[in-house]
């Protein structure tokens, strides 16, 4: 092969995945805040495993009914079936990350956008489970203070029952405020930092 085969050659070669250096040093950048995700998340994957294990050790509590035992490990049963999938999920994503090589801007990208999904899924999988949440507090709530169980029929006369039912609503509330602000302080202004890198890229 001759010279003019090998510049031939070179020419022809594609160029659209080629970085320059100064692109390059701004996508490597995004690498800190990826390592922050990754710390939040392994920390997160650890937490929740952790307190689905003592969540099923309730029923052990002293004060616990023995007749409510069979209702609570159905219910924690349907719990744990969500929560086995939605952290396989995000354990997943987790090594996603572990391997995610940020050398182009399509690769930027990519962990970006699967950055953002998965914030979603981590607020649905919260969303999911507030219910059987809402159902324990109530359960909690009714064993607690029995003639709270006037309010099924319609008796709101006590002013406990009342309170009671301030504590669920406002619960439902703290619930979704807190779920929003979670994921925005550990996950999202990371992922901003990703989008801001993303943006100066196009410049």
């Amino acid at each position: 092969m001759d010279f003019n085969d090998i510049q031939n050659a070179w020419n022809n070669e594609k160029t659209e995945n080629v970085v320059v250096p100064d692109h390059l040093k701004k996508i490597q950048s995004a690498n800190m805040p990826l390592d922050k995700i990754r710390t939040n998340l392994r920390r997160e994957l650890l937490g929740q495993v952790f307190v689905l294990f003592l969540i099923g050790l309730l029923p052990l509590y002293n004060e616990f009914p023995s007749r409510f035992v069979g209702p609570y490990y159905f219910i924690y049963g349907i719990i744990m079936a969500i929560s086995i999938y939605y952290l396989a999920q995000l354990f997943l994503f987790y090594k996603r990350l572990d391997k995610a090589a940020l050398t182009t801007k399509d690769s930027l990208y990519e962990t970006y956008y699967d950055i953002r999904l998965n914030m979603q899924l981590y607020k649905t999988f919260t969303f999911v489970l507030s219910p059987f949440m809402i159902i324990y507090l109530a359960g909690y709530l009714f064993f607690k203070n029995p003639e709270a169980i006037k309010i099924l029929n319609g008796n709101f006369e006590s002013s406990k029952i009342v309170a009671n039912v301030l504590v669920l609503v406002i619960t439902i509330l703290l619930i979704g405020i807190l779920t929003e602000w979670w994921v925005s302080f550990y996950y999202g202004r990371y992922a901003k930092e990703i989008k801001k890198i993303i943006d100066q890229l196009k410049e």
